[in-house]
């Protein structure tokens, strides 16, 4: 599958140039930051981990330590966000999500719901090498109730794959019955239904839901269920019809209205930067009345806004 990401490989890469450059820019009094994000912001994540080496190679020194010593506040995030493994990344988040002080129910909902089957098992994978402990574990004693439930199915990392025609009712029939048709909700038909099938075939459920009851899927869950579990269904829902679109409308709500969801808009432009971006930019246009250029550009400011810019990569204006 061609990538869909603004962020692409560097076609004449030379990892010790760029190590120089970046020694350069934080070498005596001052850092150049311009040249720091327009250096990180052009390569690859695979280019980076080689311009990593390269700058232990010839400095002694490691280059995250480096970069988190001159720069700080958001943009040092950012940039540290930018220099991590994607599996890393993810592993990290959900650690942190999972350790700190409460649940951080909001990183658990999108890395679950969004990732494909094969990256929540390499997370898994690396979450018990990095730790020493297990992910399910983990999740298990820190959530509750069928919000729980939903969690460990997905960390199951076994949806089906295809279509079961002869299913497609009767699952739009039991999503009817647990929600809508009856008082009080049966919560476990959702997650069950949920959880295990596949996107095409959930579209599918979608539609023929619609037909029987009058109601999109999403009005129902917004109806039916409440806290964590909404969320979650929800954003399983959403990544069913277009994980694109999801994530545009994560983007959106983490800057609309009173102050910015900084953690998730980092997140979320550097996950997706070499993946779906262009995608997503799309998707923005589409549902509302900006680009996520503008509203990047009037949401944040200085070398954080700049970098931010870089990764979503243009204006659809």
């Amino acid at each position: 599958m061609a990538s869909r990401g603004t962020v692409k490989a560097s076609a004449n890469f030379n990892a010790s140039e760029d190590a120089e450059v970046l020694h350069k820019a934080m070498k005596g009094l001052g850092t150049d930051e311009d040249a720091i994000l327009q250096l990180l912001t052009a390569r690859s994540n695979g280019q980076r981990q080689e311009i990593k080496a390269a700058y232990k190679t010839l400095f002694g020194k490691d280059l995250v330590d480096d970069l988190k010593g001159e720069l700080g506040g958001k943009f040092e995030t950012l940039i540290v966000a930018l220099m991590t493994l994607p599996l890393t990344y993810d592993v990290t988040c959900l650690r942190n999500a999972i350790k700190g002080a409460g649940t951080d129910e909001k990183v658990l909902v999108e890395i679950l719901a969004s990732r494909t089957a094969q990256q929540v098992k390499d997370i898994v994978a690396a979450y018990r090498q990095e730790y020493d402990d297990d992910l399910e574990e983990d999740v298990c004693g820190d959530t509750s109730g069928h919000f729980k439930r939903l969690l460990v199915i997905l960390l199951q990392a076994s949806r089906q794959t295809g279509i079961q025609e002869g299913n497609i009712e009767s699952d739009a029939q039991a999503l009817f019955k647990a929600g809508e048709e009856k008082f009080g909700t049966d919560e476990q038909s959702f997650v069950t239904i949920l959880g295990n099938r596949s996107a095409q075939h959930l579209r599918k459920v979608f539609d023929a839901y619609m037909k029987l009851s009058g109601y999109e899927m999403e009005e129902s869950i917004q109806r039916e269920t409440s806290g964590g579990l909404r969320d979650l269904l929800l954003a399983v829902v959403k990544c069913a019809r277009s994980v694109p679109a999801y994530f545009a409308e994560t983007l959106y709500y983490a800057m609309k209205g009173a102050g910015t969801d900084d953690n998730t808009l980092i997140r979320v432009m550097v996950t997706r930067s070499e993946v779906d971006m262009l995608d997503i930019r799309a998707e923005f246009r589409k549902m509302f009345a900006c680009s996520l250029h503008s509203m990047i550009k009037g949401d944040t400011s200085g070398d954080y806004r700049k970098a931010l810019l870089m990764l979503c990569g243009g204006d659809d204006a």
